[in-house]
């Protein structure tokens, strides 16, 4: 059996027309783009084709609009604390709960440290904003809102774009952690009140180590790295040219694959989905089923471990994962579970399978055919499985 990944919105396989796209600026165009001879004009040049590249795919009306950062944890960071630095007297944070922790993190550091408010959005079982909530945290305290795109561990889409609409009227700036959803779905920021949007290249079948920022045109960004006068002046540090023009390339061929994201790869999901809740009782989705990205499928294994069907499906050769990356090793289930209400009973066996263009028909057939016995034998062993009603967690849809 071949190995099996299904663990994309981890990260994803740097695809090989990108890795070709870099190889010359590791040992031939190796100048530094702010050097003033040929090597360097060559690697200027290169840079401004890459960052015009990520600008189609985002829709962006400018290209100057894109500021490259080392990944989407920077890129987050440096608008939180640039919108509370650039508008005095606001020193609110409006935010969801279900955040990734590259964003929560830092509320809660800023919330400790520095007496900012942060106002939390809470969501319904199916992980949607509760929009009125949303607009009530808004004031004229507000410095900024920064709502996802899309969750990560469930795939739930949220409707950024009224978001921002909302976010504008009380005087604020909008930002939204996109690295889940850009390549994945279509975007046309320069048609939308976004002001500030986080990605990361390997997302997107780009390498580790490169993230960007989208700045809106007017809006002011207090840098979070000081020195050198690179990304004019808004991030300081020798630019990683292969990483750019590897996220560059990236950018182009998911613009060239979003029909398949959206059809095939939602098609796979769908079957995986489908046979696992036909074969193995006492499951459901999690999130929003209707309205999610189209590779991202959550579900929850009533009264087992997450990390026992993990370890058990590792054996297999198939990758998945029991939730974000950047918050495993934690025995608590997931927070964007709770925030849902999920019952414990569940999250704690919530799997996520996030796929991508890479996968095929038969990665899926090979998890339906381990999958049944991996749950069986673990809830042989469960003393929670032997003493519940075995009553599946019914969401509410209202």
């Amino acid at each position: 059996m071949r190995p099996v990944y299904l663990d994309n919105n981890a990260t994803t396989r740097v695809d090989p027309r990108v890795v070709s796209a870099m190889t010359p600026f590791f040992t031939e165009q190796f100048g530094n783009a702010s050097s003033m001879h040929a090597f360097g004009s060559e690697v200027g040049a290169a840079l401004k084709r890459a960052r015009q590249q990520l600008q189609t795919l985002l829709g962006a009306e400018f290209d100057h609009e894109i500021v490259y950062t080392g990944s989407g944890t920077e890129a987050d960071n440096t608008v939180l604390l640039s919108a509370l630095e650039t508008q005095p007297g606001r020193d609110e944070i409006v935010t969801s709960t279900v955040e990734h922790p590259a964003v929560l993190a830092l509320c809660q550091w800023l919330q400790k440290n520095r007496g900012i408010k942060v106002h939390y959005t809470p969501v319904d079982s199916r992980g949607r904003l509760d929009i009125e909530a949303y607009r009530k945290a808004l004031g004229p305290k507000t410095a900024i809102a920064s709502i996802m795109w899309a969750n990560n561990e469930t795939g739930t889409i949220f409707p950024v774009e009224q978001l921002a609409d909302l976010a504008h009227d009380a005087g604020a700036l909008f930002h939204t952690d996109a690295v889940q959803a850009v390549g994945k779905v279509p975007m046309d920021l320069k048609t939308s009140e976004i002001d500030m949007l986080s990605l990361s290249g390997h997302k997107l079948h780009a390498p580790k180590g490169i993230g960007a920022l989208y700045v809106r045109r007017g809006v002011r960004l207090r840098p979070l790295l000081r020195g050198g006068h690179q990304e004019r002046g808004r991030r300081a540090s020798t630019e990683n040219v292969p990483g750019i023009v590897g996220l560059g390339v990236a950018a182009e061929l998911a613009l060239e694959h979003m029909h398949e994201e959206q059809t095939r790869v939602a098609a796979l999901r769908d079957r995986l989905e489908k046979g696992l809740l036909q074969r193995i009782g006492n499951a459901f989705v999690t999130g929003d089923a209707e309205n999610r990205l189209p590779n991202t499928s959550n579900i929850a294994f009533e009264f087992i471990e997450g990390e026992g069907i993990l370890l058990l499906l590792n054996k297999e050769g198939i990758a998945c994962s029991s939730g974000s990356a950047c918050t495993s090793g934690s025995l608590e289930p997931s927070h964007v579970l709770r925030a849902m209400k999920v019952p414990y009973t569940a999250a704690h066996g919530a799997i996520r399978f996030s796929l991508s263009r890479d996968n095929a028909d038969e990665d899926v057939d090979q998890v339906l055919a381990v999958m049944p016995e991996i749950v069986e034998k673990l809830r042989s062993l469960s003393p929670f499985w032997k003493s519940s009603e075995k009553a599946t967690f019914a969401p509410t849809y209202a």
